[in-house]
């Protein structure tokens, strides 16, 4: 660990003509991410995506992409960028984002439903780390227990890892990005490295997103289909579900009222005979009316 430190500190005062020159000998995993979006994105999900523009040091940006049907055409883009892998955000009717993660042409591509977004701005959290630095990439140990999420450790390393001596890469190491599997979905936290007294500890940076794992497809955005989530509901299915229970809900307050009725029905006690015993009939009650009356008149 002392080594490595002096290292990093040796790097850090070197010169920058001479850090160039060793850079263009060293950098040969030359990888660039492309992180754009969709027509319709919000506020809070394109803010997600400049938080990850800032925390990719190798990322490259371009305008909105409105071909929503013919997706395969983001490896032309990917193509002209010089980039060898993409983070499309894709927004459907302005209520579901869907990330897309793909080794642009020759593929794989994975797409995840992105749910419980929360930016940096919206966290203000403590944590800090320098812009440009290198992350370590921390996963949890459920990526190695099935080949589909080998597979996704693969691809998410390839895409976030930013790779040694990138010209835009800072000499530093300082934040962690983690990648833990829970409930099925992919759970991303970024958290910094802090050192104090000789004693490591963390602290949380921001973003915090989910991602759920929908399909795992051949090609670049395109091709067969390898995997796919058999516990995924469509967000569209799980909204229809809703409006169906709620549109039984005046029929449930009908059939409760005639339930109701129904049973002070029941529970009506009927007219007992003896409750006209003491009461006097109407006629002889009239006869004494029209006597008293003569007598007034007398």
């Amino acid at each position: 660990m002392k080594r490595k430190a002096q290292e990093v500190v040796a790097e850090s005062e070197e010169d920058p003509q001479d850090r160039l020159k060793r850079m263009r000998k060293a950098y040969r995993n030359k990888q660039h991410t492309l992180i754009f979006s969709s027509r319709g994105i919000s506020f809070r999900w394109r803010h997600l995506m400049n938080d990850l523009r800032d925390l990719m040091p190798h990322s490259k940006s371009d305008v909105k992409f409105s071909e929503k049907a013919n997706l395969y055409e983001i490896n032309e883009v990917c193509e002209m960028k010089n980039c060898t892998n993409c983070v499309f955000f894709e927004c459907r009717k302005k209520k579901d984002l869907y990330m897309w993660l793909s080794k642009t042409s020759s593929g794989p591509s994975i797409k995840f439903h992105v749910t419980n977004v929360h930016t940096m701005n919206e966290l203000k959290f403590t944590g800090n780390c320098l812009k440009g630095s290198r992350p370590f990439l921390s996963f949890d140990g459920g990526f190695d227990l099935s080949p589909h999420n080998q597979l996704m450790k693969e691809l998410l390393s390839q895409v976030f890892g930013t790779p040694k001596m990138h010209p835009k890469s800072k000499p530093f190491i300082d934040h962690v990005l983690s990648f833990n599997i829970v409930d099925g979905r992919i759970w991303v936290r970024n958290f910094q490295i802090v050192e104090e007294d000789d004693k490591k500890s963390a602290l949380e940076i921001g973003p915090r997103f989910v991602m759920n794992p929908i399909k795992i497809l051949s090609g670049g955005f395109c091709g067969t289909r390898l995997w796919e989530n058999p516990h995924w509901i469509s967000p569209n299915a799980v909204r229809s579900a809703q409006r169906r229970k709620k549109q039984f809900a005046f029929t449930d307050r009908v059939q409760a009222i005639v339930a109701r009725q129904e049973r002070e029905e029941e529970r009506r006690v009927a007219p007992d005979v003896l409750d006209d015993v003491f009461e006097a009939p109407a006629s002889s009650q009239s006869g004494e009316d029209e006597s008293s009356g003569e007598d007034e008149s007398s």
